[in-house]
């Protein structure tokens, strides 16, 4: 188990009720969650639409934790600026959405943002390795993304011993979260792979009692 890092826990508000988002936010810092995860879906490079920066500036004002936004869409240089300028504290962009990663990880930080990069079940871990030392974040999905409620993709899980090895070996100090099919059973497993970032959406949101839900992803719910 990653004992480096403690566990960041990060409710997707895609699972939420789109009328009540201000609920929404104020379940996930009753329940000692960390960060709010905000899922950008453009309808083309996954098959669905979600939000644009208005939900990101509409959230800012109502929490202190921080924003963790996910972009999902082509080409997602086009909309860096306006992300950060809506109050996104993380942005992270797919791998396989853009051409010259390095350029777009650099620009995230000089808008004073920490910058992500995320690949999708079928992208191996290697083709993050010229890049790891520039990122704060990697976001490995554990199912097809696109829609939540997925299962859990488990061959996922040498990507995720991967790069924790890579990030003992090269002693960087970036995040590995996952986001796909999280619930108490497989966070475990991915905490012990090595991730320290646990996105959920459904199963935090539809728990009897998310707190207690936030306890067990973290480890330290005793029955």
């Amino acid at each position: 188990m990653n004992t480096r890092y403690s566990t960041i826990i990060a409710p997707s508000i895609l699972s939420a009720d789109f009328s009540a988002m201000g609920n929404a936010v104020r379940t996930i810092e009753e329940s000692g969650a960390d960060w709010v995860h905000v899922d950008i879906m453009d309808g083309m490079f996954v098959p669905n639409i979600s939000f644009g920066s208005k939900m990101v500036n509409d959230l800012r004002p109502l929490t202190k934790l921080p924003l963790d936004v996910h972009l999902m869409i082509e080409k997602p240089e086009r909309y860096i600026a306006e992300f950060a300028g809506a109050g996104a504290d993380f942005i992270t962009f797919h791998l396989e959405a853009a051409v010259h990663a390095h350029r777009l990880l650099d620009s995230i930080k000089k808008l004073g943002k920490k910058a992500g990069i995320s690949i999708v079940p079928s992208t191996p871990a290697e083709a993050l390795s010229e890049i790891l030392e520039l990122v704060d974040i990697i976001l490995l999905m554990t199912v097809n993304p696109g829609f939540g409620g997925q299962k859990f993709i488990p061959q996922c899980i040498p990507k995720i011993e991967k790069l924790h090895r890579y990030r003992i070996e090269r002693n960087l100090k970036y995040d590995i979260a996952v986001d796909g099919g999280i619930n108490a059973e497989t966070a475990l497993t991915v905490r012990e792979a090595g991730a320290n970032v646990l996105i959920t959406g459904s199963s935090f949101f539809s728990a009897r009692d998310p707190a207690e839900e936030v306890l067990k992803y973290k480890g330290t719910y005793i029955v």
